[in-house]
């Protein structure tokens, strides 16, 4: 048990990383004309991939399972496909329902963040980075 929370608390300080990268890049999206939706594509996969690197390195180093580095970074993106449909539409509603929201982009990409963690997290550590076939599940 003591091995999971530690992997959800890395998961945590490494999601928190993403989420900066995941908030710089939209800003630099949108000052350069992607638009508030458009921007957020792009910034989710930048700080996507940012989060699998650290992920793998260091939150998951100890379950990387056999499958090889594209592979693996496909199937994580893949996956996070069903987290980013909740970190988005989160995003999207809070956008575009709310005036703060809509003035204040990071209030929409925080709550996205939040909404997607769990299934990402359990997506990841399930299917992604999964442990060895010799390793016991911690």
């Amino acid at each position: 048990m003591q091995g999971l929370i530690a992997q959800f608390l890395r998961f945590g300080v490494v999601g928190t990383i993403g989420f900066l990268i995941d908030y710089a890049t939209l800003m630099a999206a949108v000052a350069l004309g992607a638009g508030p939706y458009g921007g957020r594509v792009l910034s989710y996969i930048v700080a996507a991939s940012a989060v699998f690197a650290l992920n793998r390195a260091w939150t998951f180093r100890d379950r990387r399972g056999g499958a090889a580095l594209r592979t693996q970074w496909g199937l994580y993106l893949l996956l996070n496909l069903v987290g980013f449909a909740a970190n988005y539409g989160t995003y999207a509603a809070i956008t575009a329902w709310t005036e703060l929201g809509a003035r204040h982009l990071v209030l929409g990409v925080a709550a996205g963040s939040l909404a997607g963690m769990f299934i990402n997290f359990t997506l990841s550590r399930q299917l992604v980075f999964r442990a060895a076939a010799s390793r016991s599940v911690q």
